[in-house]
């Protein structure tokens, strides 16, 4: 025998059909300074972290001497501060980061089609605040 749900029955079975989650609310990060370049070897563009960034000094200090050796290492804070790295072979490059309200910061690099010897970078460095991850990959312990 089936009993009919009621008024309450139907308000939950609605309500469950409902309760999708919610997409993550993203926040716009602005860097607060931006170092781009161009190096014509392009082999050194392999030094380029594989997760997009840089947390430390000493990572920083690495792979601007690879890239730029006859400029000075710009001074970056790392206890409030982390880089972001994109490399492409087109002529332009632009970064944008926004966080996601766990704390994930998603980085996309766009740049153009336009095939030049070598290679260009950007570097953004960006507030760590509230940034747990970057694009899903967790952010070490920052030690020097």
């Amino acid at each position: 025998m089936t009993r009919p749900l009621g008024m309450f029955g139907l308000a939950v079975t609605l309500l469950a059909g409902v309760a999708a989650p919610l997409p993550a609310q993203l926040t716009k990060v602005q860097p607060v300074e931006q170092f781009k370049g161009s190096v014509a070897d392009q082999d050194l563009g392999k030094l380029a972290p594989k997760n997009s960034f840089l947390n430390t000094p000493k990572e920083f200090e690495a792979l601007w001497k690879a890239w730029e050796p006859d400029k000075a290492v710009p001074k970056v804070d790392f206890m409030k501060n982390l880089a972001l790295v994109a490399i492409t072979r087109g002529s332009v490059l632009n970064l944008s980061a926004n966080l996601d309200d766990s704390g994930n910061l998603k980085v996309l690099a766009l740049s153009t089609k336009d095939l030049k010897p070598g290679f260009r970078y950007l570097i953004a460095v960006i507030p760590r605040a509230g940034v747990k991850m970057v694009n899903s990959q967790p952010l070490s312990e920052q030690k020097d």
